[in-house]
């Protein structure tokens, strides 16, 4: 089963017009790009390519060029990824759970919680490169040690609560399992 954030947690995000979210996803990627740059190589060729990432529960979506240390994020609305060579649409929390690694993504596919379309070969170079990086929050912040342990912590814990809690939400009510 999906889980869409409900609409009143929905409504507690920024609109993608005032969020500084671009430039600190952008920064943050950098970061990681320095930190360990094996990560990006194992993208080769399509370490350049445009990937239109379209959480479909936000009212914006983004726009990521993962090239190393020239990565860029740009958040914006949910038309402009008409120059990307490849879309994923899905909820947020299914898509954050690509990257922790909690859900797999050909099963996020195949079950149509995620939508990709575009250059498959793309798409698999991504999706091969996060796997094999086992990425963790602290590792997207830039922690380490405790402080990286407390953050992964907080950060997995709280989607995990999330991700419960909008599966709860989307449950049908017991009346109408009955029917």
């Amino acid at each position: 089963m999906e889980a869409r954030l409900p609409a009143f947690v929905r409504h507690l995000f920024p609109t993608f017009a005032g969020a500084p979210l671009g430039p600190a996803l952008t920064w943050s990627l950098r970061a990681l790009a320095r930190r360990r740059p094996g990560l990006f190589d194992r993208l080769g060729d399509f370490a350049g390519e445009r990937y239109f990432i379209d959480p479909v529960d936000l009212a914006f979506a983004f726009v990521v060029v993962p090239d190393g240390e020239r990565a860029s994020v740009r958040v914006t609305d949910k038309q402009g990824g008409g120059d990307c060579g490849v879309t994923i649409r899905g909820p947020i929390l299914s898509l954050l759970a690509l990257l922790d690694g909690s859900q797999d993504g050909d099963a996020l596919f195949f079950n149509r919680v995620i939508a990709i379309s575009g250059r498959t070969e793309a798409v698999l170079a991504l999706r091969n490169a996060i796997e094999d990086a086992e990425l963790t929050p602290a590792d997207l912040i830039g922690l380490s040690g405790t402080p990286g342990r407390l953050a992964d912590a907080g950060i997995l814990g709280g989607l995990d609560v999330a991700r419960r809690f909008a599966l709860a939400a989307a449950a049908p009510a017991p009346e109408e399992r009955r029917s």
